[in-house]
């Protein structure tokens, strides 16, 4: 493996991480790392000071181009928009600050950025990338990214979602959770709900979805109990949260994400759209 191919492949799971945190697509991030190879390989690696930032600075880039390509995709598309759900280890979890940052609750806040703005913040909050470098990957001169960071700081600290609870409280409530959907017990799940849970649904037009969120403990305990014994549960993590794999005739129907915060679930991420599936079957590496 020569210099430049060793390089790139050591910092992949590093660029796809920052790809996926701008896109919250797994499939747009994997089209930003083949533009950001073909790119790198045309540069000389001597040349190059601080070959992670450079590398960012290129997987930002283009991450970028793509961003403002999927937002008009949005634009049409039916029902709730969530992230592509990934598989990922229990050592994301363990890393409170990477597992904040690709949870479906914070994505789904950086889906309120302008396309600038979140990559700014990105770069600066998850990767503290220096502020040169972030200028130079968005455009901008430093001044006017230190602006556009102090204002994406603002935004997402006033929507940010409440203190997540540990891996071991967010475990014990996830197996609780599975194990009132299951038996279809109402009360116990009555229990384990926030009183103003949210329930996300994304069909994507392809699959059955409820076409806008479910509010509130008694609608979505009267959603969930309609699935007791229909289909089989397996529990997982995605985006460093517990989550269901729910399987319908052996194949996966439905993976569901679940927010845990204080001992009750706030938030639950259910992903339908067979074309966000497809990353189920293997764990995703995510590092900063």
């Amino acid at each position: 493996m020569d210099g430049v191919t060793r390089t790139f492949v050591a910092h992949r799971n590093l660029l796809f991480t920052v790809a996926y945190e701008m896109l919250g697509s797994a499939v747009d991030a994997e089209d930003v790392l083949r533009e950001t190879w073909l790119r790198w390989v045309g540069v000389d690696p001597g040349t190059v000071r601080d070959q992670r930032a450079y590398l960012v600075r290129i997987t930002a880039r283009q991450a970028l181009s793509h961003l403002r390509a999927l937002g008009r995709r949005k634009e049409s598309y039916v029902g709730p928009w969530l992230p592509e759900p990934l598989l990922t280890a229990p050592d994301v979890a363990e890393d409170v600050e990477l597992a904040d940052s690709v949870s479906m609750a914070m994505l789904l806040v950086l889906e309120t950025l302008a396309p600038t703005e979140r990559a700014v913040f990105v770069l600066r909050e998850v990767f503290d990338l220096g502020y040169d470098d972030i200028a130079e990957a968005v455009g901008k001169t430093t001044a006017a990214v230190r602006q556009i960071a102090h204002r994406a700081r603002a935004h997402v600290a006033a929507r940010r979602p409440g203190g997540a609870a540990s891996a071991i409280e967010a475990r014990r409530t996830a197996e609780a959770f599975q194990r009132a959907v299951e038996t279809g017990d109402l009360r116990r799940l009555l229990d384990l709900l926030a009183p103003d849970v949210v329930l996300l649904t994304d069909g994507g037009g392809v699959v059955r979805a409820a076409p806008a969120p479910v509010v509130g403990a008694g609608r979505v305990a009267h959603v969930l109990g309609r699935i007791a014994g229909a289909v089989s549960l397996w529990p997982t993590r995605v985006n460093g949260d517990p989550a269901l794999i729910v399987r319908l005739g052996g194949e996966i129907d439905t993976v569901m994400a679940l927010r845990v915060d204080g001992g009750l679930v706030t938030g639950l991420y259910a992903v339908r759209n067979p074309e966000k599936l497809s990353r189920l079957e293997r764990e995703t590496v995510l590092c900063r």
